[in-house]
């Protein structure tokens, strides 16, 4: 696999190219990852597909200077941009593309936007089917992102309340220690609080995309560890309904990391069939 920085507007976006095969696909990673969490695929599947992997804005190698705001458009342009790079022109072949979690979401603003591009999508334990309370307070209001920004500098509040309430057993295990773990410096704080802001517009329109998915005839794939707490299987068998015939969900015995080579032989049927 190949490293890459790619000029776009102010910013450096970092992405890897690996596999050699004739199918293009794009891979989008989850929070606090990068996009080598897919490197593994190429040995299973690098003599089908070529993989662009691309590191989102304030993770991996990329540098985003664009202000907290990603867009649609600035999604499209990228994924263009490097189609253009290796000139590959959009319309000559159909795009696969894979995510996992946080990447999800970015996969199905992706498609909802150029439909008429994508010819499969994997989702892996996919965040962008339901959209988390909390998560629509720190970045949809106003009111709210404030106070998300104070909270990720002043902490000490926040601590304490998921405490009491992980003591009064109102938030499961899973999720008290996810949220600890991602919060329990002022660096990843910060991080956190830019990660989230800047992606807040890609917001996946589910009806939507279920008609451009019957239109297009685009086959989804889902792929749900049986033990996730953080996201549940249930989202992806309700987003299935009156769309059978072109998605199909599994469940696997795993957690949350579904994006895992120990799973190969659960994610290649996906990317293959």
């Amino acid at each position: 696999m190949h490293s890459f920085l790619l000029s776009y507007k102010s910013s450096q976006v970092g992405y890897y190219k690996f596999g050699s095969g004739p199918k293009t696909a794009f891979c989008f990673h989850g929070y606090g990852e990068q996009s080598s969490s897919f490197f593994f695929l190429e040995e299973y599947a690098g003599d089908q597909y070529t993989f662009f992997a691309i590191d989102l804005p304030f993770h991996g190698s990329t540098r985003w200077k664009e202000g907290l705001v990603f867009s649609k458009n600035d999604l499209t342009n990228i994924i263009h941009l490097v189609l253009e790079e290796y000139g590959i022109r959009k319309y000559d072949q159909n795009i696969t593309l894979i995510s996992f979690s946080l990447g999800g979401r970015i996969a199905l603003c992706f498609f909802q936007s150029q439909p008429q591009e994508v010819e499969k999508i994997i989702l892996l334990a996919p965040d962008g089917l339901k959209m988390n309370f909390w998560y629509w307070l720190a970045t949809q209001t106003m009111a709210g992102n404030k106070f998300f920004a104070f909270t990720m500098k002043h902490p000490g509040w926040f601590f304490g309340f998921l405490n009491v309430l992980n003591k009064l057993k109102l938030v499961n295990a899973s999720i008290y220690k996810f949220v600890n773990y991602y919060i329990n410096e002022p660096q990843v704080r910060n991080e956190l609080y830019k990660r989230w802001t800047s992606l807040r517009k890609l917001k996946p329109n589910l009806s939507t995309i279920k008609i451009l998915i019957k239109q297009h005839k685009v086959q989804v794939r889902l792929l749900y560890g049986k033990h996730d707490r953080i996201i549940l299987p249930a989202r992806g068998k309700k987003f299935c309904k009156d769309i059978e015939e072109f998605c199909a969900i599994s469940v696997i015995p795993s957690g949350h990391q579904v994006l895992h080579e120990k799973h190969i032989h659960d994610i290649l049927p996906a990317l293959l069939n």
